[in-house]
């Protein structure tokens, strides 16, 4: 599809592959990866992956450290292939070149023992951190009942993100921390990977009507996940559930607040053993994902523009504000 193949599309939760011992071997053992593995990843018509994952258990400074330092020394291997995202003009060189771009994230802020820290896993290379996984030294998760908001400790890593240019996300922030971030950032926040909670009650990992709002006001984005959870949860949960999602976004906020971050590799969770219940959209061709996502939103009469937007302008735009130090 050429509109697809004309746009720069950013998943904000775009992960390589679930199947991490894949991954760990593509990390240590660079020749694992292969033309045809780039090829697979080039087709998905994404430009750019931010493939976080978060530590909560254990040396999480090490382990942390010793993630980023994966990421830089696999792009480093293949320059061919891929190109690490530090900055806005990477996002637009990647997609000129023909490349894959890597965003360095983490899903969890507790590597930062002290806001000097911050600092230093920027100087690695991290360009965004998830505030909390869970219930952390800086604030509250989702599914922490009696979540206490954002912390003065979370509140001087949030200054120093600011200042340096480090996105902040709040994906799994529960709904004090949530606005209290928002409101605390002198930078737009983003959330790189929810859903509506209008649509999915039961859900407290998805984002109010509320939030939402003080999220766009504050030139935020959200990235809407495909991860079935999340998406519905009726005995048939699809790819329309997750246009709904994105329909309910724009609604409420206009199409300039909404992006992708669909928390999946190119073959769905299913297969990732580890996982007890079905966890895939029905009838979805992970791999062609972001081709049917953007067939579904042609039929709802998005002009080309505004699907250009959901598919990566508006995070490319709130990621050059924010990376702006």
């Amino acid at each position: 599809m050429d509109l697809v193949r004309e746009s720069t599309v950013i998943d904000m939760l775009g992960l390589l592959t679930l199947d991490f011992k894949k991954l760990d071997a593509w990390r240590t053992r660079p020749a694992s990866f292969r033309l045809s593995d780039f090829q697979r990843l080039k087709d998905s018509g994404i430009t750019v992956f931010h493939p976080a994952v978060g530590y909560i258990q254990g040396d999480i400074y090490a382990e942390s450290s010793a993630d980023i330092t994966s990421w830089d020394a696999f792009i480093d291997s293949y320059p061919q292939y891929f190109i690490r995202v530090c900055n806005p003009a990477d996002v637009s060189r990647a997609k000129a070149e023909g490349k894959l771009g890597i965003i360095v994230g983490q899903q969890n802020s507790n590597h930062f023992r002290t806001v000097d820290d911050v600092d230093a896993f920027y100087k690695l290379g991290q360009r965004v951190s998830q505030l909390t996984y869970h219930d952390n030294a800086l604030g509250g998760g989702s599914t922490d009942p009696a979540e206490r908001g954002l912390t003065p400790y979370g509140e001087s890593v949030l200054a120093r993100m600011n200042q340096l240019g480090m996105a902040v996300d709040i994906s799994h922030c529960g709904d004090r921390t949530t606005l209290d971030v928002i409101e605390a950032s002198a930078k737009p926040v983003l959330v790189t990977h929810s859903n509506c909670r209008a649509l999915v009650p039961s859900s407290a990992r998805c984002k109010t009507d509320a939030a939402i709002r003080k999220l766009a006001a504050s030139g935020g984005v959200m990235g809407v996940t495909m991860e079935r959870l999340f998406v519905g949860t009726g005995n048939s949960v699809t790819i329309e559930n997750v246009l709904g999602h994105i329909d309910h976004i724009v609604k409420l906020v206009g199409v300039e607040h909404v992006g992708l971050g669909t928390d999946v590799d190119l073959d769905g969770r299913d297969l990732a053993t580890a996982l007890k219940k079905k966890n895939d959209l029905d009838g979805l061709q992970y791999a062609r994902k972001v081709y049917e996502l953007t067939e579904g939103l042609i039929r709802r009469k998005y002009s080309k523009a505004d699907i250009q937007l959901i598919l990566g302008g508006n995070f490319h735009r709130a990621l050059t504000s924010i990376w702006q130090a």
